[in-house]
């Protein structure tokens, strides 16, 4: 553990570490609480943070005296890419990808179709971890816009491909 903020003998301090200009108690120690922030996270932030109390002249119990915290720093899915793999031609199977290359947990896609014909995807057509749909048996009709969006419980981004057929 790398110790990163210290309040003793009534002078708080924070370590030289990239946390240093980011975090910082939240409230004055003398109301007891002993929040910390931590502005402007990053998915390296990620990570357990132990909190030690030790009062002068007390019985140091280890199991009493500190508290852990897990802290998972999401993160968005970059804009993804839209891709199209085989020949767009009448009676083909087509392949669309759809990937993004950051994102905390891994995004999970959706593919639809755009109006004026507007269609929702399913497996085994769709694949949501992988972000592609197979499209079977072309024809004329299926020409269009098609849209992914890649999702995760931080947030969302899309893209798109035109197919002609």
């Amino acid at each position: 553990p790398v110790q990163i903020l210290s309040y003793l003998g009534g002078v708080v301090k924070v370590e030289e570490t990239d946390l240093k200009p980011r975090m910082g108690f939240l409230y004055p120690i003398l109301t007891h609480n002993i929040s910390v922030f931590i502005n402007a996270t990053r998915e390296q932030d990620s990570g357990q943070y132990m909190c030690t109390v030790n009062v002068v002249d007390d019985t140091i119990r280890l199991d009493k005296n500190v508290g852990l915290i897990n802290l998972t720093v999401l993160v968005p899915p970059a804009a993804p890419t839209c891709q199209l793999h085989g020949n767009a031609i009448v009676g083909a199977n087509v392949t669309l990808s759809c990937s993004s290359k950051k994102g905390k947990p891994s995004p999970m896609y959706q593919w639809q179709r755009e109006p004026p014909t507007l269609q929702v995807f399913f497996p085994p057509a769709q694949d949501r971890a992988r972000g592609t749909l197979k499209l079977t048996n072309l024809s004329l009709e299926m020409s269009g816009v098609y849209v992914c969006r890649a999702e995760n419980q931080a947030g969302s981004k899309n893209c798109s491909i035109v197919l002609e057929v």
